[in-house]
C-alpha cells in the first residue's frame, strides 16, 4: 500500500485536539496546541475551545487559563463554549476569583454567555462563601437577560443563608 503525507493543517490539529477532549487527553490536546504553534499553524476558536475543554474535563484549570491568556493574546474570540470551559475548570478548583473575574471580561466583551456559566461562577463564589459575590453574579444574570435554572435559585438561596450566618 502506498504511504501518504498528509500536510498538517489547522482542520486536522482541530480534529485531533477534538478528539483528546472526548477522550480525557487533555496532556495531548496541550502539547498538540504547543505543536500547532511551532509549527506557524494559526491557532483559532475551535483549537482553544477543544483545549480549554479538554483541560477542564481534566480537573487542570492552570492549564486552561494558559490557553485563555493565549487566545487574548492571540486576539482570537472566544465564545460561549471556550468561556463556559474556562469558568467550569476555575469552579472545579475553587478559584472564584478568576472566574468572577472572567465573567466580567466576558460581558465587557459583550460574549453571551449561558446559564450554566453563570451558574459555575457562582458556584464558585458560594462555595468560598462569597455570598455577596455570588449575588452580584446572579444580579448581572439577570440584567444580561439570562434565565435562570433551578440550580440558579438554589445556589442564591444557600449565599443568602450564608449572609445570615456571617451576621
Amino acid at each position: 500500500m502506498m504511504q501518504r503525507h498528509v500536510k498538517s493543517n489547522v482542520i486536522t490539529f482541530n480534529a485531533m485536539i477534538s478528539a483528546c477532549e472526548k477522550s480525557g487527553e487533555w496532556e495531548q490536546a496541550f502539547s498538540l496546541c504547543r505543536e500547532m504553534a511551532q509549527s506557524m499553524i494559526e491557532l483559532d476558536t475551535i483549537t482553544f475551545s477543544a483545549s480549554i475543554s479538554a483541560c477542564q474535563k481534566g480537573n487542570q484549570w492552570d492549564k486552561a487559563l494558559q490557553l485563555c491568556r493565549a487566545m487574548v493574546l492571540s486576539k482570537v474570540e472566544a465564545n460561549t463554549i471556550s468561556c463556559s470551559a474556562m469558568v467550569s475548570a476555575c469552579e472545579k478548583a475553587g478559584e472564584w476569583e478568576q472566574a468572577l473575574q472572567l465573567v466580567s471580561t466576558m460581558v465587557q466583551s459583550s460574549v453571551k454567555l449561558g446559564t450554566i456559566t453563570f451558574n459555575a461562577v457562582m458556584s464558585a463564589c458560594q462555595r468560598s462563601y462569597e455570598w455577596e459575590n455570588t449575588m452580584h453574579v446572579f444580579s448581572i444574570m439577570a440584567l444580561s437577560s439570562v434565565k435562570p435554572s433551578v440550580l440558579t435559585f438554589e445556589v442564591a438561596v444557600n449565599a443568602c443563608e450564608q449572609a445570615g450566618e456571617s451576621r
